[in-house]
Order: C-alpha cells, then structure tokens, then sequence
C-alpha cells in the first residue's frame, strides 16, 4: 500500500504527481513529439566505463563498455537483500534457477577408509569444487550485452536520463556493455520505424561479434514493449531469440483495453486524470492495426520467449499492460519473474538509488542477470 512507503518515496511521488499536474512545466519538460533528442548531451561516466558513438543510416546509438573490472569487487551492487524486498515488492513468480546441493561432510575420522567411502569422498570433493566454481562465477564480471531501448511513448526521443540508466545496467551487470539506442520516434516516423531501428541495433550486435546469447533486452514503457516487439519480430522470422528481456512498465498494449487504465486513472502521479493523446491516439500506430503484436506485444503469441523480467508500480494505470503479459507468457511456458512494486508510480526506477524501492528494482535487475 502506499502509506507503506519511506518519507522519501513519498515526496518523491509527490513531486511526480505535482509536476505532471502542472501544465507549464509539462508543456515546457515533458515528453512531446518530436521532442529533441539528448543523446548529445555530455554526461560524465565513472571512470571505467566508455562511451562511443555509433551513427546508423537513420539513427544514433551509444555504446558503452568498461574497461576495467576490477571496478566491480565481490561486494554486491546493492545492500538489499532478498527478503528485505518482499517487504514493499510483491514478487510472484522468480527465475527458475538450479539449486546448489550443499556437500555433506563426513563424521568418520577412521583412517582406513572403504572402497565405498573413498568413492563418497571423492564424489563430496568433487561437488564442493563444483560449489565453489559456481560461486566464483557470480563474483566475475558478467559477458551480458544490454541493449537498452528508451521510453517516450515513441513519440520521444532519448533523453540524459538513459545515460545514467546506462551506466546502472553496466553496473548491476558487473560490467557488461550497453548499447542505448536512440531510435525514430512519432509523428514523423509511426510504426514500424521504431521496431526496423531496434532490428537494425540487434543486427549490429550480431555483426560485432557477440551471439544471440550474449543480448539481454532492455527497455521501459514504450522501450519495455519495443524489446518485446523485437522478439517477436524475430521468432516471427525463425531468428534465434535474445537471453533475456528486462521490462520495466512496459506498455504492451496500445489499445489501452487493460481494467488498470481505469481502475488507477484516479491514482496514476504521471498518466492519470488525463486522456492524454499518447496513452489514448497515439500517432506510433499510424493506419497499422494497434493489435498488432509488434505494436501491442501483449496480443501476440510468447511461447519460445526467453526468460523476462517484468517490474510495474501498483499505482499505474499501465499496470495491467504488465499483470496480461506476465500471465499469458507464463502459460506459454515462458520463466517469468514479476514483480509490482507497491505504491509506485511509471518507471519509478528512474530514481536510480534515490529511494528505497527502485534501489530494489536495480538489485533484482542484477539478480535476474545472475540467474539466466
């Protein structure tokens, strides 16, 4: 519930809700077509990460690697543990992981050991030593390439904010590349040019070298429902899939026909009380049909999918966008880790490690990419 939130969640959704109820500021900062990209804007990464520019035929991209791990030490990204976070997230449904078998230790000290007891022995050893490399394996740095796919409601273009969202997948990913794509966004450029610009940005991975199981997607609202449109573009084509998607409220369906859209109208900080064109016509879909899964990804078919993250807020109107796809997908065969983080608001991650909850979001982001 909402009154379960820290003081400084709080004023930060109040601070939220504040801004989008003010029509000068959100006519003067918030997303609108044809807004301006910001991908030219500087930003001063840590130290061990570098950015390069990619320029594409119709876009631009931002690649970012590390080129020094020993940045990441073998103390976790984040303090939180998980059961701290079950405490304001309900999550309900992880990654299936391979458990570890604890080795057994032997009470017999007799020197003189049995042909069976020393074929025990060695099989105790040889589990410990299997434990161990496991365990030295989470302690390294990661091989992921995150390809990153913005938000905006494709009438946006990419904004600063990615750029820190950037440098915290590298993090929580012990290190791993991200490529932040800045694609084409509405009215300009309606379906399917945002989807032919995240095509183009996997194909250049795949030109660079790295394999198919090397891509996490990652995206939210908009960039959350694109990963999806992408994956189901390529099992459409019989491509092999990606190793993961990370969506963080998606918007997964434009025809906004999900019960949250009117259930939390009232109490949405960033869409709510408001017909808003982007939500309700959004000018993305163009003459194409809005339930068209690579438009709408929750109307499509997720058998195959790879495993996929999905955080939402409890207070979005988006909610049931994420709560449709969870379900479907997880009925399909697909492992799901969902998780509504309570008393949230529209892509609360974006407040990095400012509050409580999105420092959660993070830490299971960095969980989810240990576990597949």
């Amino acid at each position: 519930m909402s009154d379960e939130l820290s003081r400084r969640s709080r004023i930060v959704k109040y601070l939220v809700a504040e801004f989008n109820s003010n029509k000068s500021l959100t006519e003067k900062f918030a997303v609108n077509p044809g807004s301006k990209s910001e991908m030219d804007m500087d930003y001063n990464y840590p130290e061990h990460l570098v950015a390069e520019r990619i320029h594409m035929d119709n876009f631009e991209m931002e690649l970012l690697t590390c080129r020094d791990h020993t940045a990441f030490d073998k103390t976790p990204a984040s303090s939180d543990s998980e059961e701290d976070s079950e405490s304001t997230a309900e999550s309900d449904s992880p990654v299936d992981t391979e458990s570890i078998v604890e080795s057994k230790s032997s009470d017999n000290s007799d020197s003189s050991m049995s042909p069976e007891s020393l074929a025990d022995s060695e099989a105790d050893k040889k589990e410990e030593l299997e434990k161990n490399d496991k365990a030295e394996e989470q302690d390294t740095p990661h091989k992921w390439v995150i390809l990153q796919l913005h938000g905006g409601g494709y009438i946006g273009a990419m904004r600063r904010q990615y750029k820190v969202m950037a440098g915290l997948y590298s993090e929580v990913g012990r290190g791993a590349t991200v490529l932040t794509v800045d694609y084409r966004v509405a009215p300009e450029h309606p379906f399917p040019a945002a989807l032919e610009d995240a095509m183009a940005a996997y194909e250049w991975l795949l030109e660079q070298g790295y394999s198919e199981e090397d891509i996490v997607l990652a995206g939210d609202s908009a960039g959350g429902g694109l990963a999806m449109a992408l994956c189901h573009t390529l099992k459409s084509s019989w491509r092999k899939l990606p190793a993961g998607i990370i969506a963080m409220s998606p918007w997964t369906d434009l025809t906004a026909s999900g019960p949250s859209y009117k259930e939390n109208y009232d109490k949405d900080p960033v869409f709510g009380n408001d017909r808003s064109e982007l939500i309700f016509d959004n000018p993305y879909i163009g003459d194409a049909n809005p339930r068209d899964p690579r438009i709408s990804p929750a109307f499509g078919d997720f058998t195959g999918f790879p495993p996929m993250l999905i955080q939402v807020g409890t207070d979005e109107m988006l909610l049931s966008d994420s709560e449709i796809v969870a379900a479907k997908a997880r009925s399909q065969g697909v492992k799901v880790r969902f998780t509504k983080y309570q008393g949230m608001f529209h892509v609360f991650q974006m407040s990095g490690k400012i509050i409580e909850e999105s420092r959660r979001a993070w830490a299971e982001v960095k969980r989810f990419l240990e576990e597949i």
